[in-house]
Parts: C-alpha cells; sequence; structure tokens
C-alpha cells in the first residue's frame, strides 16, 4: 500500500560539510526512493524544491513530497540520523502522512551534532507547543508553571537516561483530524 508523505525542514550544516558528504549521509532515503544522487531527489510537485544543500549558506532544505510504503519511517530516521556529524545545530525535520481516508499523521525528527543538543531541541520544542496550547486558557503566570514542571521532566529524564538517548528520535506519529485539503501547508 502506498501513502502520500511529506518531508519538510531546514537543516544547518557545519562548515566544511560537503556536497558528497550529505549525499552519502542521505543514502538510505536516496536508495528507497530509487534516486542516485540529492540532485535528483526532486518532490512530486513542481513546486517544492525536494532536497537540495545550498552551500553557500550552508542549509539543507527538504521540502518534498512523494509516494512512500510503510518501512519509510524506519528509512527516513535512519538517513536523517546519518546527518548528525555534519550538523552544526539541532534542528527538526516534519513528517506528515496523508492517509486516504482523509486523516493526517504527523511526527517530528530531530537531528543534530550532539545527543545534548538534540535533547535541548526536543525540549524547546516542548516547551513552546505546551505553552501554545496553554495560552488559549491561561496566563504566562500559569504557563510558566507547566513550563518549569516540563523542564524538570526533560532534567529528569535526561539524568536517568543520559547518552542512552538515540541522537535522532521521532515523535510517536499522532493522528491529526485536518483536512486533506491541508496538504503541504508550512
Amino acid at each position: 500500500m502506498r501513502i502520500e508523505v511529506h518531508v519538510h525542514g531546514n537543516i544547518p550544516m557545519r562548515p566544511g560539510a560537503t556536497l558528497a558528504q550529505i549525499d552519502i549521509a542521505l543514502r538510505p532515503w536516496l536508495a528507497y526512493i530509487d534516486e542516485e544522487s540529492l540532485a535528483d531527489a526532486h518532490s512530486a510537485y513542481e513546486d517544492e524544491p525536494g532536497i537540495a544543500y545550498d552551500a553557500r549558506r550552508r542549509l539543507l532544505e527538504i521540502c518534498w513530497t512523494g509516494d512512500v510504503g510503510r518501512n519509510f519511517r524506519e528509512i527516513v530516521e535512519e538517513a536523517l540520523q546519518g546527518l548528525n556529524p555534519y550538523t552544526e545545530r539541532a534542528a527538526e525535520v516534519e513528517v506528515t502522512y496523508y492517509h486516504d481516508d482523509g486523516t493526517d499523521e504527523y511526527g517530528v525528527v530531530f537531528v543534530g551534532p550532539t545527543p545534548e543538543a538534540i535533547r535541548e531541541a526536543q525540549r524547546q520544542r516542548m516547551v513552546d507547543d505546551v505553552a501554545h496550547l496553554l495560552s488559549r486558557h491561561f496566563g504566562d503566570s500559569e504557563i510558566g508553571e507547566v513550563v518549569a514542571l516540563v523542564n524538570q521532566l526533560f532534567q529528569r529524564t535526561w539524568a536517568e537516561q543520559g547518552s542512552l538517548v538515540k541522537p535522532s528520535t521521532a515523535t510517536q506519529p499522532q493522528p491529526a483530524s485536518l483536512p486533506s485539503n491541508r496538504k503541504r501547508l508550512h
């Protein structure tokens, strides 16, 4: 069974990272979509750049849509994890699956130069998400209380797990009640 997926994110690369290194890191993804190199990794939609590396800005830009099978989730995580040694700082890459029944499934893959940088990006994303959600009903002091608790949870988990945390982890995909016409909005 094939399903449409959209992968979107901008990953800052460290000085000295080359297109060849990025190409090799993304090899699992490129092989999955049967492409030889990044230059061939075009999106199913012409208005999307696909997977492109801007060497001048040292930025890997991903805005790619394609039809994939069940094991794509593992493939894209493996490929993005391969980028970790070449990243300048942590970044998130959104992965959205569009099901035929009109539901969407959304996840985030974090990449970064160290497990600590990735963990901090995950923590910051959680704080931003929680604060945004709570701001609909609560003031700054109440939001601050919850943010403090989120920070404590991250500190405790990091202390307990330490370096056992995988360098690139995806959030568990959550079904979204979005109409199918919301595809590819960023």
